[in-house]
């Protein structure tokens, strides 16, 4: 426990220790849920992440990004929420 405890202190050290200037802004514009953003975000939900993007006439950019981190499982919650409430840009100069 001693040992959990140890690294997740560092971890958090290392975190704040990054200064703000590293980090990309956010330049995410969320939209509003209509039916087109909710067959976008079920189908990246359970079909595959980035075809809601695609439906919802994101960048390809992004939508390749999301099809590619889609290989992690979790990745789908946040790629079919992203296409729920229609989101634009994001980090990554707007890439994701």
């Amino acid at each position: 426990m001693k040992k959990v405890l140890t690294i997740f202190s560092l971890f958090v050290l290392v975190v704040t220790a990054v200064p703000q200037a590293a980090m990309a802004d956010n330049t995410a514009k969320h939209g509003k849920v209509t039916g087109k953003s909710v067959v976008a975000g079920l189908t990246s939900l359970f079909l595959w992440p980035g075809i809601g993007q695609v439906i919802n006439d994101n960048e390809s950019k992004k939508s390749v990004t999301h099809a590619v981190l889609g290989l992690t499982g979790i990745f789908r919650f946040w790629s079919g929420w992203d296409a729920l409430i229609g989101r634009q840009g994001g980090r990554w100069d707007g890439k994701i």
